[in-house]
């Protein structure tokens, strides 16, 4: 009689636990795939800042799209998955994420990118409603530029604008703002995973705050659409560098001198480039580099053209990307640089042929 009573109460138990387990908290967009004959590049979702980053070819912006979408197990979304959606009336397009634990919602808004004429100011910045760091945006309030400032605020740093390594500055070279970048200090959480300091950097692209911890080079997703071929890269820049060059180990290295980085890369999508492949892909077609990375106390122009590879024909059939990248520490990728090397970039602009 004894066992069949503790296989009851077992079974009451298990099934207790069954029913009292936790609903899902979590009310995320993993993904929104559309057709790919309708995109000109890949779609991006920008967990950090909740937007769906869409670049469209003509048609499918004039006709609408019906985008096929995944959530969070056990969330719902409206609009439907497999709901069409149009662009005509120029309304904002937003999705709403119910968790399964209903009290969660997060709202997504759907941004289609299109570069236009590749001139950029930086007159307009907005900020991160969570991490309180800044990021550049067009006058219609698109998102074509990032930067590394995501990835920083998971080492902890202050929830101010000044905390991180990329920002907006008043010292530009025309109108109210311009684009800043400074190398920081790592934080106490950074050090122990071996991160001694941060660049600022600019690029256009996307981060991938999904892949930094384990792939930090991967999280720079670099490049957006581009019709046509570049002639020339152009902007106005300042640079000054930190005191003291430091390696990835925090060993100051005497003599050296810290340099900023500045280029543009015209490529083969329509894949994005990351921080493993932007220098080395065998898709690469043409860059814009600036050579002259040294000081420079007041804003210098720099007119670049590009030089394209030899026997690099673009293939018809392939959609060209352009990435545009900048940096206070050129190695600020792997950790090394000088503490306090500050770039400012203003007026940035690809000339067509």
């Amino acid at each position: 009689m004894r066992l069949p009573i503790l296989l009851f109460a077992l079974i009451l138990l298990l099934g207790s636990c069954i029913k009292d387990a936790p609903a899902n908290p979590e009310a995320d967009i993993e993904s929104f795939d559309v057709n790919p004959n309708m995109l000109t590049g890949q779609t991006f979702i920008d967990q950090a800042n909740r937007k769906i980053l869409l670049y469209l070819t003509n048609e499918a912006y004039k006709d609408g799209i019906t985008p096929s979408i995944s959530l969070s197990k056990h969330a719902t979304v409206t609009p439907a998955s497999g709901q069409k959606i149009t662009f005509n009336d120029n309304k904002e397009i937003t999705y709403t994420v119910t968790a399964e634990q209903s009290s969660n919602k997060k709202t997504y808004t759907v941004q289609v990118v299109n570069v236009g004429d590749w001139h950029f100011e930086f007159e307009k910045w907005l900020q991160n409603s969570v991490d309180k760091y800044e990021y550049p945006v067009e006058d219609n309030l698109t998102s074509i530029w990032t930067s590394g400032n995501a990835g920083v605020a998971l080492s902890g740093v202050p929830k101010e604008v000044l905390a991180y390594p990329t920002r907006s500055t008043t010292d530009g070279y025309l109108g109210t703002k311009a684009a800043e970048m400074v190398t920081i200090k790592g934080t106490a959480l950074s050090s122990i995973v071996g991160i001694y300091l941060y660049a600022g950097s600019l690029f256009i692209g996307n981060f991938n705050s999904a892949v930094v911890l384990t792939e930090p080079l991967a999280a720079t997703e670099f490049g957006a659409p581009y019709v046509g071929l570049p002639d020339r890269f152009t902007g106005y820049y300042k640079y000054t560098p930190g005191p003291a060059y430091q390696d990835e180990h925090k060993n100051i290295i005497p003599d050296k001198i810290d340099e900023c980085a500045i280029y543009a890369v015209l490529f083969e999508g329509p894949e994005r480039l990351n921080g493993t492949n932007i220098n080395t892909s065998d898709r690469i077609i043409a860059t814009a580099k600036l050579n002259d990375a040294s000081a420079k106390a007041d804003f210098t122009k720099f007119d670049i053209p590009f030089t394209y590879k030899a026997g690099r024909t673009p293939a018809t059939n392939k959609n060209l990307m352009l990435a545009i990248v900048a940096s206070s520490s050129k190695d600020g990728d792997h950790y090394k640089g000088a503490i306090g090397s500050r770039l400012v970039v203003d007026h940035l602009a690809v000339i067509p042929k």
